[in-house]
């Protein structure tokens, strides 16, 4: 037998139970603190800080143009001259584009009457490009025919000439600003690998980065723009184009006219 049971062998009852009651103490103790572990434990987990989520930030137009740099002023007045023009310049083609279906009837019928005046007249208050070719031809009748229709084109082509002001701009715009696009394109990189080498140890590829994407706003925009100008371009050649078959179309009308027999 150990000295240690020897000793407990000898010890009261008494001295047993304060002893029993003793270790019921400490073991209240021990779940109390396990208790307050486990809290301590909850209470920080559910205080920790969430780890944030990247945030995707979305490029509204307004950013990517004060992006691109000063060359998109450029860009932006030839876009707003462009759409200025193509809509003046629309609005004009159709009011010349208007036609009165009764005019060569009236015009031929006071031409065999023998009132000439009564045709400038009606000439006159019409005011389109086709009426303004009519009222040439009919100031030079009694000339040779062919000085008759020499008058009458030479009209038309002024005519003509008058719907496309401003087409050279647009032509000009849809091949230019693509060009100052990649202008700013050159310069942007240009930018952006000289702040890379002026970085040293410290470059990296956020620098480079921002650099290009900046760069490449004004290829965009040049794009956008030129690609306007050309549309608007073609589109209102192709309504030219058409006044020009209506015109060639009453000279032809009146040129007959004039070599039909008085009735």
């Amino acid at each position: 037998m150990s000295i240690l049971n020897m000793i407990l062998a000898q010890v009261s009852p008494a001295d047993t139970m304060i002893q029993q009651a003793a270790d019921t103490i400490q073991q209240v103790i021990d779940s109390a603190a396990q208790v307050v572990t486990d809290s301590a434990a909850a209470i920080a987990a559910a205080t920790a800080p969430v780890a944030a989520e990247p945030v995707v930030k979305e490029l509204s137009v307004w950013d990517l143009t004060m992006a691109g740099g000063w060359l998109m002023i450029p860009l932006a007045l030839l876009a707003v001259v462009s759409i200025y023009i193509f809509f003046e310049r629309l609005f004009a083609i159709n009011r010349a584009n208007r036609q009165d279906n009764t005019f060569m009837d009236r015009i031929k019928e006071y031409i065999h009457r023998g009132e000439v005046d009564q045709a400038l007249k009606l000439c006159q208050d019409t005011n389109t490009p086709y009426s303004r070719m009519i009222e040439k031809g009919v100031t030079r009748i009694g000339r040779p025919m062919n000085d008759v229709l020499v008058a009458i084109e030479n009209v038309g082509n002024m005519e003509v000439a008058k719907l496309e002001k401003g087409f050279n701009w647009l032509a000009t715009t849809a091949a230019g600003a693509p060009m100052i696009g990649f202008l700013g394109t050159v310069t942007g990189m240009v930018q952006a690998f000289f702040q890379l080498a002026s970085a040293g140890n410290n470059s990296n590829v956020t620098i480079l980065a921002s650099g290009i994407y900046q760069a490449l706003v004004t290829t965009v925009a040049g794009l956008i723009v030129g690609i306007i100008a050309l549309f608007a371009y073609n589109y209102l050649t192709s309504r030219v184009n058409k006044v020009m078959n209506k015109l060639e179309g009453k000279t032809m009308e009146f040129m007959d006219l004039l070599n039909e027999p008085a009735k």
